[in-house]
């Protein structure tokens, strides 16, 4: 046995000091000093694995506001100033985490052009909206942004979900973030967490794959969101009708009603087929013109 053999490969070392550096990181009752050397290291380390942990601070909420947004500006702007080498990480960190999505969003716009974003933006919601979540925070921070940032009828395809996350990186980010109970992956090659959708000409069909199946979702807010989004789609007949089914639904449910509505008129829908059941759930300003299409009055 050799001397190193004592004490572990470097991979297992500099594994083990992730773990570490994630456990203070996440040390919300710690003193902010604490954790901004931590994320100092981290940056100043700079590789795949090390800004994978660096994302990790977004998940806690620390003692104090102030710091804490203080702390998490800094960590975003480190990030940011790692440049590509940081899009990969926090790509997975946004795919695997469930809290502190839109900081990392927000580094994303400073280093991915938009359409990729929307790509993975879209990627995921396909994935959450065939998942079960008790949570929906996070869907609901993904359709806020699609619906603050970008037109989602121009937004490229979203094949086929998230991928899994590099082998080593998601070792040393998971294993820092079950210590500290956030859990987190490490790194992957860039775009990995958009599942390597193809560039093309963008597509509404691939917007409408991700969100339509939310319209199902048990969270009136999530149900809501997906439509204020739909309703910025080319206006088609698969989305016409999806929009129609859910009013039918959630008839007795007034907000999710006049959100429906209110796409269905703005996309200049008619209801066609559906005109004996939708007309008794009309309420004013909405109302149907001699060709079943919804308007609105003034």
């Amino acid at each position: 046995m050799g001397l190193f053999d004592l004490f572990g490969s470097k991979e297992k070392r500099d594994e083990s000091a992730l773990k570490k550096q994630a456990q203070r990181l996440v040390q919300k009752y710690g003193p902010t000093e604490n954790r901004l050397k931590v994320i100092e290291q981290l940056a100043d380390q700079g590789t795949p694995e090390a800004l994978g942990v660096l994302c990790l601070r977004f998940t806690v909420v620390s003692e104090s506001t102030i710091t804490d947004a203080e702390e998490k500006e800094e960590a975003r702007r480190r990030l940011v100033g790692a440049g590509p080498t940081a899009i990969g990480p926090v790509k997975e960190f946004i795919e695997k985490q469930e809290e502190g999505v839109s900081w990392g969003l927000r580094v994303l716009s400073e280093l991915s052009a938009p359409e990729e974003i929307h790509a993975t933006v879209l990627a995921l919601l396909h994935r959450l909206g065939r998942e079960y979540a008790r949570d929906p925070d996070k869907k609901l921070t993904l359709l806020a942004w699609l619906s603050e940032h970008h037109d989602v009828a121009h937004a490229p395809a979203a094949a086929g979900g998230a991928a899994a996350a590099g082998a080593g990186a998601a070792g040393a980010a998971a294993a820092g973030a079950g210590a500290a109970g956030a859990g987190a992956g490490g790194a992957s090659p860039e775009g990995a967490a958009t599942g390597g959708a193809a560039e093309r000409e963008p597509s509404s069909t691939d917007a409408e794959d991700a969100l339509l199946p939310l319209l199902e979702d048990f969270s009136d807010d999530v149900r809501i969101s997906t439509v204020r989004v739909a309703a910025r789609l080319a206006p088609t007949e698969r989305t016409r009708t999806a929009l129609i089914e859910l009013l039918l639904r959630d008839s007795d449910n007034a907000r999710v009603r006049g959100e429906v509505l209110a796409a269905l008129a703005k996309l200049g829908a008619d209801v066609k087929g559906y005109r004996p059941r939708v007309e008794p759930l009309l309420v004013e300003p909405y109302y149907l013109d001699r060709e079943g299409t919804v308007k609105k009055r003034g």
